[in-house]
């Protein structure tokens, strides 16, 4: 693999230059800011606390890819993001279904085979690009909200809104090459904006369920 080969894929690169990407670079602020907020509001709370902290990675991650703009940056950007998706599940799995540790682990496990059984499908739709191989996190997202509205009606609404913020994140992230004529900057940098508002959302709500549950089991009887 060339670790060093130059990836020009986003609408506002126009060269292999540092600052290239000077929007798409800054915005990664925003998941900085949301890993910041999160970490101070999930004190005593460790899964929210260590999704916080993966966060604050994807910023890193995604500053690294959008200023070296080189193989080993895009690994940097996409790593840390199927860390949090994976801690995020485990997290669901177990605090909210109330799984022990391995069959929460074993459901985890699920998302690789889930991924390989939608993706195909996604890529079929047109206009989607290579913003499909976000595509079945929305969908698994909608499926947990669903499953979840009786037996915790808040979170599963929580749930269904963080999808939502993410289905018109991975739109502007399609849109970015499509409408470069016309938007010169590129829409990538909403993707960015979204998203850090997203995953700091989605951290909110399970700090609002686990803050539920401990409620609930120091009520007198």
């Amino acid at each position: 693999m060339d670790w060093l080969r130059e990836i020009d894929g986003y609408c506002e690169r126009l060269g292999p230059e540092y600052w290239a990407e000077p929007i798409n670079a800054v915005t990664n602020a925003a998941f900085l800011v949301a890993a910041l907020i999160m970490w101070r509001r999930t004190k005593g709370i460790a899964i929210a606390r260590v999704l916080a902290v993966i966060l604050a990675s994807i910023g890193v991650g995604s500053y690294l890819f959008h200023t070296h703009a080189q193989v080993w940056a895009a690994i940097a950007d996409v790593t840390p993001i199927l860390g949090y998706i994976l801690v995020y599940i485990y997290a669901v799995n177990r605090h909210v279904w109330g799984l022990r540790v391995l069959p929460a682990l074993g459901l985890t496990g699920l998302f690789f085979p889930y991924v390989a059984a939608t993706l195909p499908l996604f890529q079929m739709v047109p206009g989607v690009g290579d913003s499909a191989g976000y595509a079945p996190v929305p969908l698994l997202i909608y499926i947990y909200a669903v499953l979840l509205r009786h037996r915790a009606p808040d979170t599963a609404r929580g749930l269904a809104i963080g999808a939502t913020i993410l289905v018109a994140s991975i739109t502007f992230r399609a849109l970015d090459e499509p409408v470069c004529g016309a938007i010169l900057m590129g829409t990538h940098f909403m993707w960015h904006i979204l998203n850090g508002i997203m995953l700091g959302w989605m951290i909110e709500v399970l700090r609002r369920h686990m803050l539920g549950l401990t409620r609930v089991s120091q009520t007198p009887e």
